[in-house]
């Protein structure tokens, strides 16, 4: 590499803004403490390696309707929820950034995809924490043959691509980024600086060399990835881990997707041979009770697209405290204060001396508003001690003034409910098809206490 020039800056780890001098608060988003010494490489032109995009040569203007579309090339992982996530299968020169919390099972579902396609594909796992034999005893565990996995145990990017450039692989794994560093730097791995090189070269060589490059990257204390936003950006695909720990199931969600739909699902079991495929993740989010229960209500929520029918739960009970407490696990807490104040004003029941607890079941986390109408009716049954019927489901989006609006793919979610025997339904007036539902009770709605009315 030909002579660089290099000189100390300080980059946000909440933003990714470059300071040239370090301050305790950062100018761009107001974090504290959050600059970090970096060093700023400046390389001539002729040392760049090309952009993101790999190396551009005699770059031009075109006009857009002559750019004649290339379709990409799919790989099967083997595993047809990550292929599900990933829009259809992995796309050959694509970048996968993988995060999840420690332990979720990261290495163990990418270990378990290399051994999948190392039947008809060239592999190559670099790990940057573990040792080849830790490797070696996670596969035996799992019960993985792992004979046409190659194994790199490296930290160095510029050592990494050597030997990849020599192997060739069509699929490399890299756990994870944040171990990684470039001679270029000379500040510690893991650090803003080194992530961002190090991530800029490997997906400069999976472009340049059509190779599949999956990422695995730490994430912080509230949950997002490690390291600077920028990195998100520079991948084609963006995908988070998620589960309760201690639970049996895990969440493989989409959060970036280039060549997908986004917020897509997969969901995986956790046993002693590894991550098993859930074909029909509704039937393990619904809880079947003997007898109806008060609180409880079934509700169709919408991922990606896949229909999904989970269990909400509600309880009710008399609060001590002079604040009651509005607690929400899977649902937005600011949402569920706004669901109780339309409660009030338009369904005529105040909830000023209770407190109230919202829980999805099974760890599932609903951002779509069709979530509104069930909270608020499950929150009213606890509250009254009333049961709903088992064979109910219920969705749909409640505004300020009471209306109940439609949500997107009602139909769909209508005919997944009678695949589990649901039986009666309470949507808005929008999601109603014509021709209806065969075996499907439809009770249309367009305001707050036409719903409550319907289950009175």
């Amino acid at each position: 590499m030909a002579a660089t020039k290099t000189r100390t800056s300080y980059v946000c780890n909440a933003c990714g803004a470059r300071q040239p001098k370090w301050a305790g608060q950062c100018p761009d988003c107001g974090a504290w403490n959050s600059l970090t010494e970096a060093a700023e490489i400046r390389r001539r032109p002729s040392d760049r390696g090309g952009g993101y995009a790999g190396v551009v040569i005699d770059s031009k203007v075109e006009v857009l309707a002559e750019v004649s579309p290339e379709e990409r090339t799919r790989i099967l992982s083997g595993i047809g929820e990550l292929d599900r996530v990933l829009g259809g299968g992995l796309v050959t020169g694509s970048v996968v950034l993988l995060g999840g919390d420690p332990g979720i099972g990261k290495s163990t579902l990418l270990l378990q995809a290399c051994a999948a396609l190392a039947s008809d594909q060239s592999v190559l796992y670099v790990s940057g924490e573990e040792s080849p034999q830790q490797i070696g005893l996670r596969a035996h565990r799992l019960g993985l043959s792992g004979g046409g996995i190659r194994l790199l145990a490296e930290t160095c990017v510029e050592q990494i691509l050597a030997q990849a450039v020599r192997e060739r692989p069509r699929v490399m794994v890299v756990d994870s980024i944040q171990t990684l560093f470039t001679d270029a730097l000379q500040s510690a791995p893991g650090s803003v600086s080194q992530v961002r090189e190090a991530a800029a070269q490997l997906v400069r060589f999976a472009k340049q060399q059509e190779t599949v490059v999956f990422l695995v990257g730490h994430v912080t204390k509230d949950g997002s990835l490690a390291g600077p936003r920028v990195l998100e950006h520079m991948v084609d695909t963006v995908l988070y881990f998620e589960g309760e720990h201690g639970g049996p199931f895990r969440i493989v969600r989409s959060i970036k997707n280039r060549f997908g739909a986004v917020n897509e699902l997969g969901v995986f079991s956790m046993g002693d041979q590894g991550l098993r495929e859930v074909k029909n993740p509704s039937a393990i989010f619904l809880s079947r009770h003997d007898t109806p229960v008060s609180g409880s209500l079934v509700m169709v929520t919408r991922e990606g697209t896949r229909p999904l029918l989970v269990e909400v739960q509600a309880l009710v009970d008399e609060s001590p405290l002079a604040n009651p407490r509005r607690v929400a696990l899977g649902l937005d807490q600011n949402r569920l204060s706004m669901l109780l104040a339309v409660l009030h004003r338009h369904g005529g029941v105040g909830m000023f001396n209770q407190d109230v607890f919202v829980n999805v079941v099974g760890g599932v986390r609903i951002a779509e508003t069709a979530a509104d109408l069930p909270v608020i009716m499950a929150v009213l049954s606890s509250y009254r001690d009333r049961p709903l019927p088992l064979d109910l489901a219920v969705f749909g989006e409640v505004g300020l003034s009471g209306e109940v609006r439609p949500v997107p793919n009602g139909p769909d979610r209508l005919r997944e409910a009678v695949k589990h025997g649901i039986r009666r339904a309470v949507v808005p007036k929008g999601n109603v098809p014509k021709e209806g539902v065969e075996g499907l009770e439809i009770t249309a709605v367009r305001t707050l206490a036409e719903a409550l009315d319907a289950v009175s």
